[in-house]
């Protein structure tokens, strides 16, 4: 038995390092293209693709192709690769495309390597190619906060706020004012009135500042698998939580809250409060 959780966390651990070196190289790519007249489209939903979206994916799909050719892989731009073992990689090769886009440098890489027998990710990497800025964790062995634009220089080990009311908390949320639902709206508004500071420095950046302690609360109305993936194990690794907005501990639930852990109860309990009266996102 002890040989196979071994063997199981040397497997993980060599995808961990493929996965953040990786994100750094399909970084590098972002930073070419920003504040230059690079091609970019809107697509049916009305979200915005760029070439530096397609290139970063696709250097994400080399890298696994040549490293995990068996593994599965999921990506925004370039859909589903079945594979053979139980490991599934999911993708946002530019997580903050608009963001991108309009030249503000909070944008980053999200890589999470799914467990199927699972259904959750024991592996997530978030990089900020322009903040050079990277966090990274495999489950049980930490979570990991490195500058230096991947030669890890003043790698740390990244850890949540101690923070443990509500009226001390940074807040942060993604545009809800756009994708949010009436009642999501009012649960932001509920929760604004009872923290110190609100911000919308959003997308995977906000998921990152909760982890390494500069913000206490994130909040997403709408999440794709592959823009919560590596959320999970990050936030659990670094001391806090990730659920989706009922206060299920999932990546599956298409809305997410992260939290300084201390936090939680509280934020969901809001959350659920609004959610009770109006019949929605509670299971």
């Amino acid at each position: 038995m002890n040989g196979m959780k071994t063997r199981k966390t040397q497997e993980l651990s060599h995808r961990l390092e493929i996965a953040r070196q990786a994100a750094i190289r399909a970084g590098r790519i972002m930073l070419k293209y920003a504040r230059t007249d690079f091609q970019r489209e809107t697509k049916a939903d009305g979200s915005v693709v760029t070439i530096a979206d397609r290139q970063s994916e696709q250097l994400l799909r080399r890298t696994i192709e040549k490293s995990f050719p068996d593994d599965g892989v999921l990506g925004e731009e370039f859909g589903e690769k079945p594979g053979t073992t139980r490991y599934r990689w999911i993708l946002d090769p530019l997580d903050g495309t608009l963001t991108y886009s309009q030249g503000v440098p909070l944008y980053g890489v999200l890589i999470g390597v799914e467990d199927l027998e699972t259904q959750s990710c024991p592996i997530g990497v978030i990089h900020i190619p322009a903040l050079a800025e990277t966090v990274y964790a495999q489950r049980g062995r930490g979570c990991t906060w490195e500058s230096g634009g991947g030669r890890r220089r003043g790698a740390t080990r990244a850890r949540v706020s101690k923070v443990e009311r509500l009226d001390r908390a940074v807040m942060l949320a993604t545009d809800f004012w756009r994708l949010g639902t009436p009642p999501q709206r009012d649960a932001l508004a509920r929760l604004a009135a009872r923290t110190r500071v609100q911000r919308t420095w959003a997308d995977c950046y906000g998921y990152l500042l909760v982890a390494t302690g500069r913000a206490e609360i994130m909040l997403d109305p709408v999440m794709k698998i592959w823009d919560a993936a590596p959320m999970q194990v990050i936030l659990k690794e670094a001391g806090g939580s990730f659920t989706d907005w009922a206060g299920r501990p999932t990546i599956h639930g298409q809305c997410g809250v992260a939290t300084n852990g201390r936090l939680h109860a509280a934020v969901v309990e809001e959350l659920r409060m609004k959610n009770r009266l109006l019949g929605v996102l509670v299971p």
